[in-house]
C-alpha cells in the first residue's frame, strides 16, 4: 500500500483511538484502515498500536513514529499548498531572455510595468544574440525573432507581433556622399553589415513600391552583431546600414540618423514568446506572457508609426 497514504491512516487512527472512527471521518471502511497501519507495522518491523476489542494504544514506537508523522504530513501540506498557490499566485523569480536591442527597446520597459503589477515577482532578464536552450539554461521566457516559421519542438509558442529593419545614415553622411533614390544606388556607398542569427550575413532583403528586391552586399570595413552598436557607427558618418526598428526609431527621432529609401523596408521578422509547457503553468510565468502580449504589440506599433512620420526621412542632397 501506499505509505504515505497509510501514515495519514494511521494519524487519523491515533487522533480518534480507533479504527472504526478513523475510517468514518476518512470515508474508507474499517478493514481497510486496519490493513494500512498493519502494512505500516509490517514495512517498519515494528508494532505501532495495542489493540483490543474496544480500543487502541500507542506504543512507545507508534508514539515516536506519530511525532515524525504529523511532521513530515504537515510539511507535504505546506509544499502541496505553496505549489498549488503558484498555479494563482505570480510570485518568485522570474528568469527571462532576449536578443540584445529588442530587449534594451522592449522587454525592459514591459518587465518594469509587470513588476509595478506584481511586485512578488523578481525578474532576471539575460540579453545576448545566443539563441538559449530553453530547458537546459533554465530560463522559464525567452523571447525570439525569426525570419521563418519556428521548427517543430516541445516548446510553447506565443506571437507578439512582427518588426523589420530601415536603412538609416547619418546627414553628415548623406551631405558628403549623396542620397541613394533606388536599391540599385546603394553600390556605390559604404553599406555596413548587422551580423546576427536572423541577418542574412551578404544581402539585404527589401520589399518596396516594386515588390521585393535584393541587394547584394559587397565585404564592409565594419561589421558588428549588436544593432546599437551599428547605430553609433552610423551616427559616426561610416555609411548606410539597416536597423531594426528598436534602434532606428530613437536615432531618427533625435535627428542623428535620417531614414534612406524610406519606401523600402527590410528583414521582417515574428516576435515570439516561448515556454515549456501550458499544463500546470506557473502563474508567473502565465501572467507574464499575457502581459507582454498587452504591452509588446502596442510598443511594436506605436515605433511602425514613428517610421513613418515625414521628418524621418533622408532630404536629397
Amino acid at each position: 500500500m501506499d505509505t504515505l497514504n497509510c501514515m495519514r491512516i494511521f494519524v487519523r487512527v491515533a487522533e480518534e483511538g480507533g479504527f472504526t472512527a478513523a475510517a468514518h471521518r476518512l470515508d474508507i471502511t474499517t478493514a481497510f484502515a486496519s490493513r494500512a497501519v498493519a502494512s505500516l507495522e509490517t514495512h517498519l518491523q515494528a508494532r505501532l498500536l495495542n489493540r483490543s476489542t474496544r480500543r487502541v494504544a500507542l506504543t512507545e514506537a507508534g508514539e515516536r513514529y506519530l511525532r515524525r508523522c504529523e511532521q513530515i504530513l504537515a510539511y507535504i501540506d505546506q509544499a502541496e499548498a505553496e505549489a498549488g498557490d503558484a498555479q494563482a499566485l505570480p510570485s518568485g523569480r522570474l528568469r527571462v531572455h532576449a536578443t540584445t536591442s529588442f530587449g534594451q527597446a522592449y522587454v525592459v520597459p514591459a518587465v518594469m510595468q509587470y513588476q509595478k503589477r506584481y511586485p512578488s515577482v523578481a525578474v532576471e532578464l539575460t540579453l545576448s544574440q545566443h539563441v538559449p536552450d530553453l530547458l537546459d539554461e533554465g530560463y522559464d521566457v525567452t523571447l525570439q525573432l525569426s525570419s521563418a516559421e519556428l521548427p517543430d519542438s516541445a516548446l510553447v509558442s506565443q506571437t507578439l507581433g512582427w518588426v523589420h529593419s530601415v536603412l538609416c545614415a547619418s546627414p553628415d553622411y548623406l551631405n558628403e556622399r549623396g542620397t541613394p533614390h533606388s536599391v540599385a544606388e546603394l553600390v556605390d556607398h559604404e553599406c555596413l553589415q548587422l551580423i546576427t542569427p536572423v541577418f542574412p550575413r551578404d544581402r539585404w532583403h527589401l520589399e518596396g513600391p516594386d515588390g521585393a528586391e535584393t541587394f547584394e552586399l559587397s565585404p564592409s570595413t565594419f561589421q558588428v552583431n549588436v544593432a546599437d552598436a551599428l547605430a553609433g557607427a552610423l551616427r559616426e558618418g561610416a555609411g548606410i546600414g539597416s536597423l531594426p526598428m528598436s534602434s532606428a526609431v530613437p536615432a531618427l527621432r533625435s535627428g542623428s540618423l535620417l531614414r534612406v529609401l524610406p519606401d523600402y523596408l527590410l528583414q521582417k521578422l515574428t516576435v515570439y514568446a516561448m515556454y515549456a509547457s501550458r499544463q500546470y503553468l506557473d502563474a508567473k510565468i502565465r501572467t507574464f506572457v499575457d502581459f507582454l502580449k498587452e504591452s509588446i504589440p502596442q510598443a511594436l506599433m506605436a515605433d511602425e508609426a514613428a517610421l513613418r512620420m515625414p521628418d524621418h526621412c533622408s532630404r536629397a542632397a
